[in-house]
């Protein structure tokens, strides 16, 4: 296959931007650039891509699949008000059929927005029928089931015995890593500090020696940052870094309330950091150290985080965010468009150690990738590519989406699954939920 005469941006290290051809062949990127379709069989499959710019799958570094049913109903709260009072009570009220409804519409925003890739946090059950329903979406996902077993508010039906999450979290990983030719790969949730006991992050932290990755919410909010240092003395990062929870494999959510010298820790210990620019401006946490943490060398991704505290799951919004917030805390010329795109593209890769096999467009690579049409009002005119995907470009710009070398969205079309169908389910399994959980 070639795509064909589009603008190509690589999002690799010389950061190049050209007009050209990509040739596939078995799933990954066999040449690329002006000259390209000499590689390629006189009667390969071509796909225009003239008007378009060509760029990376993009890679979402947090997300909660669970939470999109919730769109909407935990509006203009703080953060642990919030939890008690919404998320957590809807989480309980969970059952497989609205968990399917909830994944299904996720997967739907996610794949028609460009997302190619997820690491996404569960609830504590049911989670075999996410990752079932990313293998039928065809996404790349790394996720696990969230690990609670202590803290205040917390439903009985969300909370565990440190035996019981841990023995799930392992019958799943046993089930599901590696799952759909490595295209899933389990992750140890543990919440956050203040929903797991020492014993469940020591021995979440042994899981992630062994080869797995830990994902974990951490400084995140004012309150919550209180609320450990009253159950502990000290910060929720440096409590999970004695406890172990560090390293290159230690992936933490957020980031926000973030020391300078938690920065040189996080950056010296390889850990990998998300930033939700969007969740935390609604949920009026504060700005993440992107500026800070980027220049200690950190890997630092990007994620919508939750439709319950952000209302959608738009990698688009949040790249935009990320350059506008950096430019107000560091000025106009801090951060350029290229590097809030690398966010979800390379460096979103580099969190999950895929960097070598997605994330950019180079030669040998998975072929995950994005047609982005540049034909619209808003984005016209064309002056700079890079600069008019991040800050004139948006989810209803992709045309195209491809993982893998397979199709998953042509012309705007959600391939192999119906769209009114999902949206139905949807609004039905959402009404139920709220009932169940006593909100309605």
């Amino acid at each position: 296959m070639i795509v064909s005469d589009g603008h190509i941006v690589a999002c690799d290290p010389q950061e190049t931007v050209v007009r050209g051809d990509i040739v596939i062949r078995n799933g990954r990127i066999l040449a690329i650039g002006p000259d390209a379709r000499r590689r390629a069989h006189a009667s390969v499959e071509i796909v225009d891509a003239s008007g378009c710019a060509i760029i990376p799958g993009l890679i979402q570094t947090h997300v909660h699949v669970c939470q999109t049913l919730m769109r909407g109903m935990g509006e203009d709260l703080p953060l642990l008000t919030w939890l008690q009072k919404r998320v957590w009570p809807l989480e309980a009220a969970h059952d497989e059929r609205s968990l399917h409804a909830s994944a299904e519409l996720s997967l739907a925003e996610l794949v028609l927005g460009g997302t190619t890739t997820i690491l996404d946090m569960g609830s504590t059950h049911g989670y075999d029928v996410i990752l079932d329903a990313c293998l039928r979406f065809g996404i790349r996902v790394f996720g696990g089931k969230v690990m609670m077993d202590r803290g205040r508010g917390v439903p009985g039906a969300l909370r565990e015995s440190t035996k019981a999450s841990l023995a799930q979290s392992d019958a799943l990983c046993a089930h599901w890593d590696g799952a759909n030719h490595g295209r899933i790969r389990y992750a140890y949730a543990p919440r956050f500090i203040l929903s797991c006991s020492e014993r469940l992050i020591r021995e979440t932290v042994e899981r992630m020696q062994a080869g797995s990755f830990l994902h974990v919410h951490a400084a995140e909010h004012g309150e919550e940052k209180k609320a450990v240092r009253r159950a502990f003395g000290a910060d929720d990062v440096d409590v999970l870094s004695r406890w172990g929870a560090k390293g290159p494999r230690c992936v933490l959510a957020h980031g926000v309330q973030l020391t300078a010298r938690q920065v040189r820790s996080v950056a010296a210990q390889g850990t990998r950091v998300v930033h939700c620019p969007s969740a935390n401006l609604k949920l009026g946490s504060g700005i993440a150290p992107l500026d800070e943490l980027m220049q200690a060398g950190v890997a630092v991704g990007i994620g919508a985080d939750g439709a319950a505290c952000n209302n959608n799951l738009d990698a688009w919004m949040e790249m935009r965010l990320a350059g506008l917030l950096a430019k107000l805390r560091k000025g106009p010329a801090r951060f350029s468009a290229q590097q809030a795109l690398n966010r979800c593209t390379i460096e979103g890769a580099r969190v999950l150690h895929l960097e070598q096999e997605i994330g950019s467009l180079e030669v040998g690579k998975r072929a995950d990738l994005l047609i982005i049409s540049l034909n619209s009002f808003a984005q016209t005119p064309v002056v700079n590519v890079v600069d008019t995907l991040v800050f004139a470009s948006g989810a209803q710009h992709v045309r195209d989406v491809m993982a893998d070398g397979k199709w998953l969205v042509r012309n705007r079309e959600l391939l192999g699954h119906d769209a009114d169908k999902i949206m139905a389910e949807a609004r039905n399994q959402a009404k139920r939920l709220r009932q169940k959980a006593g909100l309605a």
